[in-house]
């Protein structure tokens, strides 16, 4: 009796120890095992962030994704977003890694989904958002010394270039919808760009439906199913 007790004391303490290291963990359910991936914060990229500040961090992410793809024990992935944006680079890669995945793939976007968020909300096969949830949408931004030489602006412009061009692919938004509400004047304060709420993102076509987790469940483990249906 008492070994059954430490090994569900050990799996649990193993589980805790999964979550508060990468913010994901593995779960069971009647349509097959979900892989529940947190992305909250900041996005950490080629820089450390301070200690006091929530992150999620571009190297453990990588290979995180790479094995949930090849794992035989993981079904389908679940990625709940509660982000305030971060590296560019470092967020556009995620997306591109998790656009790529065979396995199905739902994101959720709870609090937040801003900044590069935006991306990482759309890169999976279906997106919900609850309608209490926002997105900021602006033009790519960066922080300390900056050249002023035509180059610089060339490369942001090909850098913005790049997020547009991701988010039209793996939405229903149209380039040129994205790119007035990124250019906005009269929403954020001291800034350019645009912050839409749970039913506009959903009416603009950037996220595919309105939904809690009990709807983002639900249709990652049909697809789950469909999967397994045509893998027979």
């Amino acid at each position: 009796m008492n070994t059954e007790k430490d090994e569900s004391k050990n799996e649990l303490d193993q589980l805790l120890d999964q979550i508060e290291k990468n913010g994901s963990v593995p779960t069971d359910s009647k349509g097959g095992k979900i892989y529940c991936l947190s992305i909250i914060g900041q996005i950490e990229g080629h820089y450390t962030l301070p200690s006091d500040q929530k992150s999620t961090k571009y190297e453990h992410i990588v290979p995180l994704l790479v094995s949930i793809e090849q794992s035989k024990d993981v079904d389908g992935l679940l990625i709940v977003l509660n982000t305030m944006g971060g590296d560019v680079e470092a967020g556009l890669a995620i997306s591109e890694l998790i656009s790529s995945m065979k396995k199905p793939t739902v994101s959720l976007v709870l609090g937040g989904g801003h900044s590069i968020g935006v991306p990482l909300a759309v890169s999976a096969e279906m997106s919900f958002i609850v309608p209490s949830a926002t997105m900021t949408i602006h033009p790519v931004r960066v922080s300390g010394t900056i050249v002023g030489a035509p180059q610089t602006y060339y490369y942001f412009e090909k850098m913005q270039d790049r997020i547009i061009d991701f988010v039209t692919s793996h939405s229903r938004i149209s380039e040129e919808k994205l790119r007035e509400l990124m250019l906005a004047t009269d929403q954020i304060a001291t800034d350019t760009g645009s912050i839409v709420d749970g039913k506009r993102a959903t009416e603009l076509g950037l996220i595919d439906k309105i939904g809690g987790l009990k709807d983002a469940i639900s249709y990652l483990e049909e697809q789950i199913e469909k999967s397994k249906s045509n893998n027979i």
